[in-house]
């Protein structure tokens, strides 16, 4: 599953009054696992950023004075998102400025058109997963940060590609962390250990705030052993014989 974990700043907090995009940020995730694949984009708004949106994110009118117009950038960064599942904190927000800044697009140069999102991508919104999650407590981003022992030490100003790496790693901790375990059906270990039917179980290397993966050690796999051989003295067999020769007999 090819997942997108998307943040934006804007100008101010209605595009219906105007506003517009300044800057995009997103990390792209297939099967729980970040690929190393972002995308980052300033946007020149061609208006005014609110002194309030300056207060939050930082960015000024003369930060984004220079950087292309969203009809420069919209096709890479519609390439990139297009047929993905977008993971978002609180998605009504960002897909409402993407998709007025898309309608804008398409006014103004016909085909091909582009958007709206929720036609050509899945929508999961992280704030409402955690209200459900917790229910009466605070689910801001910091927050959450604060609930899953995830470090957010840099994130000073708000920021959308920084904002999107922290969400990722948000994300996995609120659905049960990141997938540690790679299958690989060439029995090649990489660094890891040999796991039963020759396929090998590796281990990641992960930044801080995401879960560490340890190999089991011979005391452990000693007791696992003394466990199935309880087993078999019981049952007269071990249904785990059946799955072949592997690193735990």
């Amino acid at each position: 599953m090819r997942q997108i974990i998307l943040d934006t700043e804007t100008t101010g907090i209605d595009p219906r009054e105007g506003h517009r995009l300044i800057e995009i940020g997103a990390v792209e995730m297939v099967n729980r696992r970040l690929t190393g694949r972002t995308y980052h984009q300033f946007i020149n708004p061609e208006r005014e950023i609110e002194a309030e949106a300056v207060g939050v994110h930082g960015i000024t009118n003369e930060r984004v004075a220079d950087e292309p117009l969203f009809a420069e950038i919209a096709d890479a960064f519609w390439a990139f998102i297009e047929g993905a599942e977008l993971v978002i904190h609180n998605a009504p927000f960002d897909v409402g400025f993407i998709d007025h800044e898309l309608e804008r697009l398409n006014r103004t140069r016909g085909e091909p058109r582009l958007g709206p999102v929720a036609d050509h991508c899945g929508i999961l919104d992280t704030l409402v997963m955690a209200r459900d999650k917790h229910p009466g407590q605070r689910n801001s981003l910091d927050a959450l940060c604060k609930r899953y022992e995830i470090d957010n030490g840099r994130r000073v100003l708000h920021g959308a590609l920084l904002d999107a790496e922290i969400l990722a790693d948000v994300y996995l901790a609120m659905t049960g962390g990141q997938t540690a375990l790679s299958l690989d059906a060439s029995g090649g270990s990489e660094g890891g250990v040999a796991g039963s039917g020759g396929f090998a179980i590796r281990r990641l290397s992960l930044e801080p705030g995401r879960l560490t993966v340890l190999s089991p050690g011979e005391q452990e796999l000693a007791a696992h052993r003394a466990a199935l051989s309880r087993i078999r003295e019981a049952a007269g067999e071990c249904h785990w014989d059946r799955m072949g020769e592997g690193v735990v007999h």
